[in-house]
């Protein structure tokens, strides 16, 4: 399945430009140090937004509150750090209760982070394949523990404002069929890695889906997006061949931004939609009809409940 949208992208119907004051609203955005995350970031700030950058290194996160500080230094907004390793199920909930220390309402949480073609037999702290253990675990733990406050903060803020954004990509539409082997969830069968990737991120497809189920009637909209083709440190691992064919088709990160900022702030975007994809940047298409599935939807998130209760 190749979408139109993956090689000519829509234009970007929500920007810095046109965003309104975000002024008294709680974001949060994993992996918000570099890349997509950190231009996501950008713009809430300069709204006035309150953004929580979850990441891994303080460090990393005290530079990039800096920089962003700098370029906006008339915003109200504020940028806090939140510790958050999504390789290791064992350190989220401590994530979670330092965020709830802070605050009691969350408008946005974009699951952003993810990890791309590491080396074959890279494993999460509790041994998944590492793009399972993050891209689609580590962020389906996160959204657990957050889901009562999400739904408290639907009860007061407008309507179809509060939200959670899976951030996949174009390769949820190349995974294999099924998208999910629940026989070979620990890759006991060897798989090539560009295929592990892709369904990792066709799991992240079905976790938004089946969130929009488990919470539907909350108030929450719960959606995945192919944010666009950028090079970030995502690319890393990537191949030095396949990384120059990449740069052919690739566009400015900030893009990708607005692709996850129309995801997560449009207003044309209602219950109707929940459980639906966005396609670069900002425009929504259906998912790929099986990702859709309730059944596979229901399979795939007591798999994953399985997993991380002990974690809970």
């Amino acid at each position: 399945m190749v979408r139109m949208t993956t090689f000519c992208p829509a234009p970007a119907p929500l920007t810095a430009e046109n965003l309104p004051d975000q002024s008294g609203k709680v974001f949060m955005i994993t992996g918000a140090t570099s890349g997509l995350g950190e231009e996501l970031a950008k713009i809430l700030y300069q709204r006035n937004g309150k953004v929580y950058l979850a990441a891994r290194s303080e460090e990393k996160a005290k530079e990039t509150a800096s920089r962003i500080r700098e370029a906006h230094p008339a915003s109200h907004g504020d940028l806090i750090f939140i510790p958050l390793v999504l390789d290791d199920l064992s350190t989220i909930k401590a994530s979670v209760d330092r965020f709830l220390a802070y605050e009691s309402r969350l408008d946005v949480l974009w699951n952003n982070a993810g990890v791309m073609v590491p080396p074959q037999g890279s494993k999460s702290k509790q041994g998944y394949e590492l793009q399972i253990g993050v891209n689609n675990l580590g962020h389906y733990l996160l959204t657990k523990l957050l889901r009562p406050t999400l739904i408290e903060t639907a009860k007061k803020a407008d309507e179809n404002s509060v939200r959670v954004i899976w951030v996949s990509s174009s390769a949820a539409d190349s995974a294999p069929k099924p998208a999910i082997d629940f026989g070979n969830m620990d890759y006991h069968e060897e798989e090539g890695i560009w295929s592990k990737y892709c369904r990792s991120k066709a799991g992240s497809v079905i976790h938004a889906a089946e969130f929009a189920r488990q919470t539907a009637g909350s108030g929450i909209i719960s959606l995945s997006l192919n944010p666009g083709n950028f090079v970030t440190n995502l690319q890393d691992n990537m191949p030095r061949i396949q990384l120059a064919m990449f740069k052919l088709i690739a566009h400015p990160p900030i893009n990708g931004a607005y692709t996850e900022l129309y995801a997560g702030l449009d207003k044309s975007i209602t219950k109707a939609d929940n459980g639906g994809w966005i396609s670069p940047f900002g425009k929504k298409e259906p998912i790929r009809e099986d990702l859709a599935e309730a059944r596979l939807g229901k399979e795939y998130w007591d798999w994953s409940e399985d997993q991380v209760k002990m974690y809970s």
